[in-house]
């Protein structure tokens, strides 16, 4: 009887099969075997928990400018005194001052990357006004119908001292097209 090549093949890949399973057979035992399918399955599923940079908009942002100028790419809707000319940075305020959890958010362009981000403007409270760079851009703003979406209402509420000091702006994430 001649074979032809696919029932050769067949015959060659089950014997190959057969010794192959017999061979872990041998090696390991049904408990190893499904605890080690169990411990990848389990790893498997936690992959996404890990603590891995997720790229929310500000972590790799590259920029240029001067953060102690008005014309700084992330001013483009704030209405203040800038913390980074009175202690602070660009998104942090200077020691001895509290950001306030209340805030307005604008959309400005970075000239680097020509996409637009969404801008947290902070208010920090609790010193007195510094009395640098005060700054008052309204790219793209609105006329006020609504005082509570204005940048030039002073937003320190929910702290202990509703004192202005400074601005801060901190980069949220990239705005998305509606």
């Amino acid at each position: 009887m001649i074979l032809n090549i696919t029932e050769r093949i067949g015959i060659w890949f089950d014997a190959k099969t057969r010794s192959t399973t017999r061979q872990i057979a041998r090696r390991t035992s049904r408990r190893g075997f499904i605890s080690r399918v169990s411990s990848t399955l389990l790893g498997v599923g936690v992959l996404p928990l890990l603590p891995v940079s997720r790229a929310f908009g500000a972590e790799g942002l590259t920029e240029i400018g001067d953060p102690e100028a008005c014309d700084y790419w992330r001013y483009c809707a704030l209405g203040g005194t800038l913390c980074s000319c009175c202690g602070g940075s660009v998104n942090s305020c200077p020691p001895g001052a509290t950001p306030s959890p209340i805030t307005w958010v604008g959309t400005c362009r970075n000239p680097v990357d020509d996409k637009d981000y969404l801008i947290s403007y902070n208010d920090c409270c609790g010193k007195a006004v510094c009395a640098r760079c005060g700054c008052h851009n309204t790219e793209r703003d609105k006329p006020v119908y609504f005082p509570s979406k204005s940048n030039d209402v002073l937003w320190c509420f929910g702290v202990e001292s509703n004192a202005y000091h400074c601005t801060v702006a901190v980069v949220l994430g990239e705005a998305q097209d509606i």
